[in-house]
């Protein structure tokens, strides 16, 4: 440090850190001085710096994806070949939870989402242009509140030691990707009879029944 009046006067660079908005020595945090501090003495109302950072050899070590189990369970008629999911049941390992309440929303509106997925949404295409035929939600089917059965959540809220000093990762769309999975594995578990595209219509059903 070349300024005199600085506390860090003739420390070396390699010996300073930034810590908790100051300046400090990294020997000793005691003998350092705050940004206001340097602004105030330089006659500068601000400050400004670039740099660049890159991963570490730490993503070849830890994982840091987030998880979950999803469980299903559904009612089929047969006869129709309708499909009701009685009730939905996740947990997910997400590291910390910033805010339990919007964790807790944003897992049950993905679960929802991966609902529609499984039983009805579908975009179908005109074979002769190939525009979209299904333009608005008279067509285009998403769950209603009497589609959507009794969701429960739990989140493990166990901190990752390894992502950041957080401790959280990432939410996202995880609650969609497993609930496809866990419906169509329980109708399996129901009828015996393992469907491999989306959606889970009626008419799909009623010709692997009848095969």
């Amino acid at each position: 440090m070349r300024d005199s009046k600085s506390p860090l006067f003739g420390v070396a660079e390699d010996v300073i850190e930034a810590r908790e908005g100051r300046l400090v020595r990294k020997a000793n945090a005691a003998q350092g001085e705050t940004y206001a501090a340097i602004l105030q003495r330089a006659q500068q109302p601000s400050i400004s710096a670039e740099g660049t950072a890159k991963p570490g050899d730490e993503r070849e070590q830890f994982s840091f994806y987030s998880f979950g189990a999803v469980f299903a369970k559904v009612r089929v008629d047969e006869a129709s070949g309708t499909v009701r999911v009685a009730q939905l049941c996740a947990v997910y390992d997400v590291g910390r939870l910033m805010n339990p309440q919007t964790a807790r929303s944003q897992f049950i509106g993905g679960m929802a989402m991966g609902l529609g997925a499984t039983l009805m949404e579908a975009t179908h295409y005109d074979a002769r242009n190939g525009r979209a035929v299904v333009r608005n939600l008279a067509d285009y089917h998403v769950p209603s509140m009497a589609d959507t059965p009794d969701i429960l959540v739990e989140a493990l809220n166990i901190p990752d030691p390894h992502i950041s000093a957080l401790g959280a990762r990432g939410i996202g769309e995880i609650g969609c990707v497993g609930t496809p999975a866990a419906i169509t594995n329980a109708v399996f578990h129901a009828t015996g009879q393992r469907l491999r595209s989306l959606p889970l219509t009626p008419d799909k059903l009623l010709k692997a029944l009848a095969s």
